[in-house]
């Protein structure tokens, strides 16, 4: 019994005399990413637990353990010119579009384009180069598939013709990696545009201006007008009022019917008169002045018609041309 005691007891110091396993901190390098929100810049990999939340106003970094693929907000400032809201300038405002819908108190606080965004009514108060036209889309198509849409948002047009986020002057920022993309304009009663070639975006914003007639970057043929505007300016076609990307005064899918149409439908105009005047926010507002009306004294129709004589590939003035909107589409 005593044997055994004195083995146990010599097995025991040999277990104590053995050193322990060191267990250090490693960290695993595959699979990491770097975030930077312009003044903190975080490291990490697959194996480092984050206890902290970074956030670069477009992209958040949560904690918990992360993978890669962070990206990295991309900005841009689009510019472009509406030519309804261009014709017929306020005196001494000749490059700057009128804001009548903005005046008027017209602007819906929320985008007609469905993707819920908001506007706060303090931002319509704005007034100056600043001002707020109307509510405008922006697009950002695959730099090798120009029809294929990879990001999109609802924005605000001001007077001078940048189009800016929500709060009426910040840039416009999409959660997209670094990289080239095509991008494209939308107005609801305007032709869309798209920039003829993939333009590089980053974190840093980008100008990407439609508006200069000497230095053209629209996709496609007569893509936009310099009917009506002023010296050395190109805007978006105007006059798509039944929303098929042509603008036609008659003929097979014309958009003078339409004007038309709203307005002997209107519950207001009990006479059915044709020159009955809607007054409001309606895509049927050519020269987006507030004010529809197919025939009278500040009649919308005439300005189809204008477009469609004045188009350059329109050489025998026919009422019947088609101008077709040059956006790629699937």
């Amino acid at each position: 019994m005593k044997a055994i005691y004195k083995l146990l007891m010599l097995c025991m110091l040999c277990m104590i005399s053995v050193k322990a396993q060191a267990i250090e901190r490693e960290v695993v390098a595959a699979g990491g990413n770097t975030i930077s929100n312009g003044t903190v810049t975080l490291d990490f990999t697959v194996g480092e637990l984050t206890v902290t939340t970074i956030t670069d106003g477009t992209t958040t970094l949560t904690q918990g353990f992360q993978q890669g693929g962070i990206k990295l907000g991309i900005k841009i400032n689009p510019i472009a010119f509406l030519q309804g809201a261009l014709l017929d300038p306020n005196v001494g405002e000749e490059t700057l579009m009128r804001d009548d819908l903005r005046v008027g108190d017209y602007i819906p606080l929320t985008s007609p384009y469905g993707d819920g965004l908001l506007v706060e009514n303090s931002v319509l108060t704005i007034t100056g180069n600043d001002a707020i036209i109307d509510w405008i889309f922006v697009e950002l198509r695959d730099k090798t598939t120009n029809t294929m849409i990879v990001g999109s948002q609802s924005a605000l047009l001001q007077r001078d013709g940048d189009i800016v986020d929500v709060d009426g002057t910040s840039d416009l920022q999409f959660n997209l990696a670094t990289g080239s993309y095509y991008v494209a304009i939308k107005h609801r009663n305007h032709l869309g545009i798209m920039s003829a070639n993939p333009i590089a975006l980053s974190n840093t914003t980008q100008i990407v201006d439609f508006t200069d007639s000497n230095n053209q970057i629209t996709f496609g043929s007569n893509s936009q007008t310099v009917f009506g505007m002023p010296n050395n300016i190109v805007a978006m076609w105007t006059g798509n009022v039944n929303a098929d990307t042509i603008v036609q005064y008659s003929g097979t899918t014309p958009d003078t019917p339409s004007i038309l149409s709203e307005i002997l439908n209107d519950p207001g105009n009990f006479l059915n008169f044709p020159t009955f005047a809607i007054t409001g926010y309606n895509i049927h507002d050519v020269n987006m002045d507030g004010i529809t009306q197919y025939a009278g004294t500040t009649p919308d129709t005439p300005f189809v018609l204008q477009n469609v004589l004045a188009h350059p590939g329109n050489f025998l003035n026919f009422s019947t041309y088609q101008i077709t909107e040059q956006l790629p589409e699937n």
